[in-house]
């Protein structure tokens, strides 16, 4: 039961906070942990709707940062003048389409994408979904900056995990508190991306 009340807790904050969804906290809890976040920053937030995690990197980067977000739903809430967002589907969206509106390479990918449940072979889909983003990366992260990208637990977690540190400097799993108890939610954060050249070279990136 106290679990129970911890997430309600969670969500009657975010309303009380202004925030569109709970989610905000989880990406509020990674950056705290992880300090992925700088001011002046270019995120991207690849499945952004409804918009919570749009909020905290907003508040975060300040007013001389930029967030993009894209999602196959529009988001609709009114938010910060640094946010900018598209509607479409990543694996028909050109990186070049995200990065102009960024005006150059982002600091930070974060990915809170997750299939429609079904119940069955969620986690495969969620793996799916985190190998696209890595595949992306190449024309979307500039060198030696990082990720923060949901995935499922299930079979291809370890592996998803392995594949994502051999990209960054540091790579780990972490489930923020925010996350229900219930839920198999995972995220994996990477810090020092190579970048295409030095990963090439086999050298890792400089800074988180």
């Amino acid at each position: 039961m106290a679990r129970r009340v911890l997430h309600d807790q969670y969500f009657k904050q975010a309303k009380a906070e202004g925030y569109l969804a709970r989610s905000a906290y989880k990406l509020t809890e990674l950056d705290e942990r992880f300090k992925l976040i700088r001011k002046g920053s270019r995120i991207l937030d690849l499945g952004c709707a409804p918009g919570s995690w749009l909020q905290v990197a907003a508040e975060r980067v300040g007013e001389s940062g930029v967030v993009v977000g894209i999602d196959l739903k529009r988001v609709d809430a009114k938010l910060a003048p640094q946010v900018a967002t598209l509607v479409g589907d990543i694996e028909q969206t050109a990186p070049e389409a995200l990065t102009e509106l960024a005006a150059g390479l982002f600091d930070l990918v974060l990915s809170d994408m997750a299939p429609n449940t079904s119940g069955h072979g969620d986690d495969l889909v969620s793996a799916r979904l985190c190998r696209r983003v890595l595949a992306l990366l190449p024309g979307l992260l500039a060198p030696g900056r990082g990720l923060a990208m949901k995935i499922l637990e299930g079979q291809e977690y370890p592996g998803v995990l392995r594949e994502t540190k051999r990209l960054f400097r540091d790579a780990q799993g972490f489930k923020p508190k925010a996350s229900r108890e219930v839920s198999s939610e995972m995220y994996i954060v990477g810090k020092g991306y190579a970048g295409p050249a030095q990963r090439e070279a086999g050298t890792g990136g400089d800074a988180g």
